[in-house]
């Protein structure tokens, strides 16, 4: 009985915290990737006609990758630190700008964390972008 209680008490809990996760990727992409990749992700921002490399349609990932989301490679991608560089080139490495933004405010390793989620967020996000 008990743990039907508990259930209901943190069902709702972990749905709010879902949404908040939801709405706190479609912020950072917003803010970080839709003036390349357009803001429903398929590659078609307002700045898209000005890069050398065209963004690619990110709603496009899992059918590029027979139907799964490799969630692992995106945050890799979005991160650049482990090797992965976007579009084969000039994308902006953002684990190291969203990481520099609050180095000095809460210092290297809580920084650290911080940008970590911010990314999944942001990597979760494009996954709710992926075409039917």
């Amino acid at each position: 009985m008990k743990f039907r209680a508990i259930g209901v008490i943190l069902l709702p809990i972990c749905l709010a915290a879902a949404a908040q996760a939801q709405e706190a990727g479609m912020t950072e992409y917003m803010n970080a990737c839709a003036t390349c990749h357009g803001e429903g992700g398929a590659g078609d921002g307002p700045l898209a006609e000005f890069l050398t490399v065209t963004p690619a349609d990110l709603t496009q990932i899992s059918a590029q990758n027979d139907g799964a989301f490799p969630l692992l490679k995106v945050i890799q991608t979005i991160d650049g630190r482990a090797g992965t560089r976007g579009h084969g080139g000039p994308m902006p490495v953002w684990g190291a700008r969203f990481k520099e933004d609050l180095s000095g405010e809460i210092g290297a390793y809580a920084s650290e964390i911080v940008t970590r989620g911010r990314i999944l967020a942001l990597a979760e996000y494009v996954e709710s972008l992926q075409a039917q």
